[in-house]
């Protein structure tokens, strides 16, 4: 990270020092809004949130190390005092961003952003110094933190953009303008909020307007499978570059296979042809690869450094189809940080494909903000449970959207299925103790709010506990 003074990060937000004998004092280490991760030398960003003021947490900030304070009021120790912490702490990004170099890029989608993000960081970095989102900052505050983690030798800057509302894209693209921009998809999450999947493109789309010119070097990297995404090549000044499956998308893959849960296939760019064998799980990730591989290759990477890079990248952030191994042969797919109807009929395949012959369990939850096609989409997921011959269900939550999943999958199914349900988090461990036998393949996948994905981490660690006891 760039050093600053509590001088230097008053004047760039416009704020007033309280408490600060020394306006020279540095500011060296991790800045964060969680007074549980600011680093040593580092400044607590205290937010005040509808439940949870971050003002309350200077203490604890300071003795994890914390030596400065950005807030809307005193606090007792070296502070930078603004109106709105959210706008300041953007202006600082701005700032920093005035001394790096760094090219950002920057992506956006319905499904499968950090994902893509951490695909994309670790290509870049054998091209260069990168420093991206950490798991889904994607907010007005995570996006400038991880804008202040950037250095005078950063020379890539990945930054993941999400939008709950009109003008959430456009506004940290302000803060931030990318020269190369991202849509992976348009899909039904955040609906409920959007109210459409067509409302949901219009917000996207802000990233790609954002962009410089072509001839300024500005490149919108589109999806040609999406017809939303592909649309968007009428809303942008930057030159277009297509990625898909099709004939005519300028990054293509062909030969496409999935072997126990991970796709192989072949990589086509203007400049070649090259084979690709992802470490991540999903078949969905051949996509991301190809987002990636368009962006790295209007960077300047080859056909086969992108394809070398794209082969060795692993699984980064936590819960994103996540494998867990457990000592008594039980394998836990960690996929619940989110869920929507197309990240969940992702899993679901990945479940199947990395089964083979291994007995299958899904263990659901809902799938929140979807507004009214709530229940049309928990009944198609259960259609799917159905069709994919899934072995064993076991539904959390007491809703009818969860019930209409069961009853889908239930009528849908030509193969014995077991149904369990749970009404919540706290009776699904016994529930699961009960019922896994060694060789199970167990998918966790809900929506963050519905608290799965650290229940994932305790199914793995209680259960692998007890077993190595036994051995």
């Amino acid at each position: 990270m760039i050093t600053l003074t509590l001088a230097e990060i008053a004047e760039a937000t416009g704020g007033t020092l309280h408490d600060a004998p020394d306006p020279q004092m540095r500011v060296t280490g991790r800045s964060a809004s969680d007074s549980r991760e600011v680093g040593p030398g580092g400044m607590f960003v205290a937010v005040a949130g509808a439940r949870v003021d971050g003002h309350d947490f200077v203490d604890q900030a300071v003795a994890t190390g914390a030596s400065c304070v950005l807030g809307t009021r005193p606090v007792g120790v070296p502070a930078v005092v603004v109106p709105d912490v959210t706008a300041a702490l953007g202006r600082l990004a701005q700032h920093v961003l005035t001394r790096t170099g760094a090219q950002i890029i920057a992506l956006t989608g319905s499904a499968g952003k950090t994902s893509t993000k951490d695909l994309l960081a670790q290509v870049l970095a054998r091209h260069g110094e990168t420093v991206a989102t950490p798991g889904s900052f994607n907010t007005e505050i995570g996006l400038p933190l991880t804008v202040l983690r950037a250095d005078e030798s950063t020379r890539y800057l990945v930054l993941e953009m999400g939008a709950r509302h009109q003008g959430d894209i456009a506004y940290l693209a302000s803060l931030t303008p990318p020269q190369i921009g991202i849509v992976l998809n348009v899909g039904s999450a955040h609906v409920g909020e959007f109210g459409s999947r067509k409302a949901i493109a219009r917000a996207k789309g802000e990233l790609v307007e954002s962009l410089p010119s072509a001839a300024e070097g500005g490149v919108a990297v589109l999806n040609a499978d999406d017809e939303l995404v592909a649309a968007m090549a009428t809303r942008t000044p930057a030159a277009a570059v297509t990625y898909g499956t099709g004939e005519s998308a300028d990054i293509r893959a062909t030969g496409i296979e999935v072997t126990a849960g991970r796709a192989s296939f072949v990589l086509h760019t203007p400049g070649g042809s090259a084979p690709v064998q992802l470490r991540l799980l999903g078949a969905h990730q051949v996509h991301n690869a190809l987002a990636v591989a368009a962006a790295v290759h209007a960077l300047g990477m080859d056909t086969d450094q992108i394809a070398e890079a794209l082969s060795a990248a692993e699984p980064v952030s936590a819960g994103r189809l996540q494998v867990l191994d457990r000592a008594d042969g039980v394998t836990i797919i960690n996929d619940a940080f989110n869920a929507n109807s197309e990240s969940m009929r992702a899993g679901l395949e990945t479940l199947t494909s990395v089964a083979g012959n291994r007995r299958t369990v899904a263990v659901l939850g809902e799938m929140k903000e979807l507004g009214g096609t709530a229940k049309a989409a928990h009944t198609d997921i259960g259609r799917l449970v159905g069709d994919l011959g899934i072995d064993v269900l076991v539904t959390v939550g007491a809703s009818d959207e969860m019930a209409a999943l069961a009853e889908a999958a239930r009528l849908t199914t030509s193969s014995p299925l077991r149904i369990e349900s749970a009404d919540d988090p706290d009776v699904l461990l016994p529930l699961l103790n009960r019922l896994l036998i060694s060789g199970d393949v167990v998918l966790v996948k809900a929506s963050k709010s519905v608290g799965l994905e650290k229940f994932a981490n305790i199914l793995h660690a209680e259960v692998r506990a007890s077993a190595l006891s036994d051995l």
